[in-house]
């Protein structure tokens, strides 16, 4: 490729051309074009970079200033949300304390309750005892009563004979007769 190049750079050498060099022409061309591509710049840009950059300077205040606003507002709300919080801690220890001083009072009426039944069971209890108690001392004393009948019963029929049965007889009589 480097073949080519200085062959079209000869055969251009040789027409006429002046060969490789610098067109000042196109350079100077360059320049004027920059420096009016400059000018206009100069010209409208800060009109156009002003306008931007005020917009943008604006937009970056708003920004900011919402941001301040959001965290007023953010500080506002999580100021309220820690009083909400203490609150809520407060009525929650309350809760305990009633829940707890409910607890004790039911206790004690639980252990009063539980005396007073405990006692009215050993005053049936005790109750029961005496009347069964009693209705033993009472059929004690039918068995022992009726057993002293028959052994009575047994006695007089072995010593009662005629004789003394009629004397018996009569002296009961009498005493009927009598009164």
């Amino acid at each position: 490729m480097l073949n080519t190049l200085f062959i079209l750079a000869a055969e251009a050498h040789e027409a006429g051309e002046g060969g490789f060099g610098i067109n000042l022409d196109f350079l100077e061309a360059n320049l004027f074009n920059l420096a009016i591509l400059l000018g206009i710049i100069i010209y409208y840009a800060p009109k156009t970079l002003g306008k931007i950059l005020g917009d943008r300077r604006q937009k970056i205040a708003d920004a900011i200033e919402e941001a301040e606003t959001r965290q007023r507002k953010s500080a506002q709300i999580l100021a309220e949300e820690e009083k909400k919080l203490a609150q809520a801690k407060a009525e929650a220890a309350r809760i305990v304390q009633e829940a707890g001083q409910r607890a004790e009072v039911a206790k004690q009426e639980i252990a009063t309750q539980t005396e007073a039944d405990l006692r009215r069971m050993q005053e049936a209890a005790a109750q029961d005892l005496g009347a069964e108690q009693e209705r033993v001392i009472a059929e004690l004393k039918r068995r022992i009563a009726e057993q002293a009948v028959a052994k009575a019963e047994a006695d007089l029929r072995d010593r009662l004979n005629e004789d003394t049965q009629d004397r018996l007889i009569e002296r009961s009589i009498a005493q009927l007769g009598g009164r």
